[in-house]
This record gives C-alpha cells, sequence and structure tokens, in this order.
C-alpha cells in the first residue's frame, strides 16, 4: 500500500445528507495529493467539493486504515486554510 508523504485528513461521519452520514476527506497541502488518494481508494469525483471530498460513513475506517488521519472538522478547517486551500461556496458570508 502507498504510504502518503502529506496529511490526508477525514473528519467522522456526523454530516446528514442523502439518508446517510458523510465525513469530510481534505489534504493538508496538495489537492493533486488529494484527488490520487481519493483515485487509489476508488472515490468517485463526484465526491470532490471545492476543497474536500464528501465520503459516506461505511468508508471511514477502510480510509483510515489506508493512511487518513481522523481529525475533528475544526481541524480540517484550519489545515485548508493555512495550507491555502479553502475555497468557500460562491455567495457565502462569512462572519
Amino acid at each position: 500500500m502507498r504510504q502518503w508523504a502529506m496529511a490526508i485528513l477525514i473528519d467522522a461521519p456526523t454530516w446528514p445528507g442523502r439518508g446517510g452520514l458523510w465525513s469530510h476527506l481534505a489534504s493538508d497541502t496538495s489537492l493533486a495529493e488529494l484527488h490520487a488518494f481519493a483515485r487509489a481508494h476508488a472515490i468517485p469525483a463526484r465526491g470532490f467539493e471545492r476543497d474536500h471530498y464528501d465520503v459516506p460513513a461505511h468508508a471511514y475506517e477502510l480510509l483510515v486504515q489506508a493512511g487518513a488521519s481522523p481529525v475533528t472538522s475544526r481541524e480540517i478547517v484550519r489545515a485548508l486554510t493555512t495550507a491555502g486551500l479553502r475555497r468557500g461556496k460562491r455567495g457565502a458570508t462569512r462572519c
């Protein structure tokens, strides 16, 4: 199995949607590495949303075993912001 040089981050599957719970999968370094990790683990491209992938709860443990680091949602936002990868929704107002 490939070792990932930077951190791939995943939060707990607590986000409701489409009849289930979802996690966010992100990188603290590079969208290219995030996409490579996603492809290597059969995460559909349609799951990508601006700066992260939405992944279903059933994939959480498999992705952790594959090298994703479990973190809080706040840690994902902080890592994306620090890396300059954070992309807000169009038209969203930030408080």
